[in-house]
């Protein structure tokens, strides 16, 4: 069984903190867009985090949290640790059905991260 203890960021407060990543081929990052992208990439810092996402992402659907320990190869308590950070980096979202936690990618996050890395024709 899946249960996630601590309490969710708002939504306010989740959208907030992917909406004011920078673009790093942006001229200049403000202090607080650098701090909202470096933890961005921080949460992706982690290969388990990464596989996570990759899994969410080729998932027609949102996926039961007790579907992703195997394929991760971690234990349920560091699964939900790990959905705990990108759901508060507002990379996820969060679905309680019954006693089940679903996740999902949010779109707009994904498209912010994309637009954050996205460097074509500023370097090189």
């Amino acid at each position: 069984m899946v249960l996630l203890t601590k309490e969710l960021l708002a939504e306010g407060e989740v959208l907030a903190s992917v909406a004011c990543c920078g673009a790093l081929g942006a001229r200049v990052l403000s202090e607080e867009e650098a701090v909202a992208t470096a933890e961005l990439f921080k949460a992706l810092a982690d290969p388990a985090r990464v596989r996570i996402v990759n899994l969410l992402a080729t998932s027609p659907e949102a996926v039961c949290a007790c579907y992703l320990n195997d394929p991760v190869g971690l234990s349920q308590p560091t699964v939900s640790h790990h959905l705990k950070k990108l759901v508060d980096v507002g990379l996820l979202e969060r679905e309680q059905r019954g006693k089940w936690a679903y996740f999902s990618l949010k779109r707009d996050a994904v498209e912010k991260l994309a637009a954050v890395a996205d460097l074509k024709g500023v370097c090189c």
